[in-house]
């Protein structure tokens, strides 16, 4: 999620330590009791110190403005010492009712494409922030090992890693499957049901239900606002940027892989599920398409359509699987040996980072200082680069390299009127050594596995 958009989700309030006790005891009880229902959390919610928390990390995320135009900077003179305390009693009184959600449209990998962002108000985000690490111990004491998505300690590399072992081992056979619009998908009375079964306060439940159901502002297409309250007419859906939407998300795939485990699917098809967000990939020994065919049964069931377009059965590594950002299938060695299966960054990830390099040093942001487009430029591929160190990277990191290199070359000449020479000008050392300008490559020149 891109800074500035909304604000991160997935991240507990860790910094006290009476909030990380709170987490680990209830955790702890959940393990041991898989049938126990937990009450009073919404007292846990508004005091002040998960709120203070919670404001905390808001402050720091920053974010843009909701409906209300209000933004963490603006709310620091009325004293934040005291704007939690109004909100824990609103909680406590049950007069705290969320303000509809403002929509903006972020672009996705593919060009051209959209996918819908939801920016609640600053107070709604800390209520949100200050519930997450209520519950969260609580579900996440029943998601299985197969989920890597937004559970602490996990991620898309360790999914990717799964992957390839499973690979590895023989399970050639490949269901590569993509869930239409998850978020806006999921149907609210099988969510409610899965809050229900481990909560018995009818606070916390109602608290969560209401988020589901604020209205959307969004624009009419004529440069006006519209307020829409579709998720509570069609009884379905999260907001996308809400810190609990992940979360609900999780609760509710929670039922997908108990389902194909109990139903002996495991076995049949000696496969495995794993699961990443709405990437699904069921790597086995059966026949793909019976595997697929499971796999869409138990998601009508659950009420979340497959996006056929993106969904589809292979046989790895004649076909390469693409899961999540990555390339996963057959590689060849520089050397010039044999190939091998291995994993290096998808296409469309290194075309998105490309063309986020491209927005940046566009036309109309000439007048911004040279380091201050410096850094922009270094913040986007440098996360990037983090997240993809398995496998075969140095090509793709080379890629960006050259790409950001000659954006900025052209960027700089533009600013300064350089005509002719604009590679003498600017060599890649002048903006590599010189003003600063990152290389992935470098980062991974170290690494074994990097040229492969």
């Amino acid at each position: 999620m891109e800074r500035g958009q909304g604000m991160a989700t997935g991240n507990s309030l860790t910094g006290s330590v009476k909030v990380r006790k709170l987490q680990t005891v209830p955790h702890a009880k959940a393990k041991e009791e898989p049938d126990r229902r937990f009450h009073a959390l919404i007292d846990k919610v508004r005091r002040t110190d998960f709120l203070m928390e919670a404001w905390a990390r808001v402050r720091r995320n920053g974010g843009s403005a909701g409906v209300d135009g209000e933004t963490s900077e603006g709310i620091e003179p009325s004293g934040p010492e005291r704007w939690p305390g109004e909100l824990s009693r609103e909680l406590r009184e049950g007069t705290c009712r969320p303000k509809p959600v403002r929509q903006v449209l972020i672009p996705e990998k593919q060009p051209g494409g959209f996918r819908p962002l939801g920016i609640p108000c600053i107070r709604d985000r800390v209520a949100r922030t200050s519930a997450m690490p209520v519950p969260e111990p609580v579900f996440g004491a029943d998601l299985q090992p197969e989920r890597y998505a937004y559970r602490p300690g996990r991620g898309a590399k360790d999914a990717v890693r799964r992957v390839h072992s499973l690979l590895d081992t023989g399970h050639n056979e490949v269901v590569d499957c993509d869930l239409s619009n998850h978020f806006g998908g999921i149907p609210h009375a099988g969510l409610m049901r899965s809050v229900a079964r481990r909560v018995s306060d009818g606070r916390m439940p109602g608290l969560i239900k209401a988020w589901l159901e604020m209205p959307v502002e969004e624009d009419d297409g004529e440069g006006g606002k519209r307020r829409t309250d579709r998720a509570r007419r069609q009884r379905k859906g999260t907001p996308q940027g809400s810190p609990v939407s992940v979360l609900l998300s999780n609760l509710h795939m929670r039922r997908f892989i108990p389902g194909w485990k109990l139903s002996g699917h495991t076995r049949r098809f000696r496969s495995e599920i794993v699961n990443y967000a709405d990437d699904i990939c069921v790597p086995g020994k059966a026949p793909a398409a019976e595997m697929l065919s499971v796999v869409r049964r138990i998601m009508d069931r659950l009420k979340l359509p497959v996006n056929e377009r993106k969904t589809r059965c292979l046989r790895c590594p004649e076909e390469p699987i693409g899961f999540p950002g990555y390339r996963i299938g057959r590689n060849h060695r520089t050397e010039g040996r044999g190939p091998y299966i291995g994993t290096r960054p998808g296409k469309a990830g290194v075309q998105g980072i490309c063309r986020r390099v491209s927005e940046q040093t566009a036309g109309r942001n000439a007048l911004i200082p040279a380091e201050v487009m410096v850094k922009r430029l270094n913040r986007i591929p440098s996360g990037w680069a983090e997240c993809c160190d398995p496998g075969q990277v140095s090509p793709a990191c080379k890629s960006v390299d050259a790409h950001a290199a000659r954006r900025l070359r052209r960027w700089l000449c533009r600013k300064r009127r350089v005509r002719t020479g604009k590679s003498a000008r600017f060599p890649d050392e002048v903006l590599w050594n010189d003003c600063g300008l990152i290389r992935p490559a470098s980062r991974t020149k170290s690494l074994p596995w990097a040229k492969a």
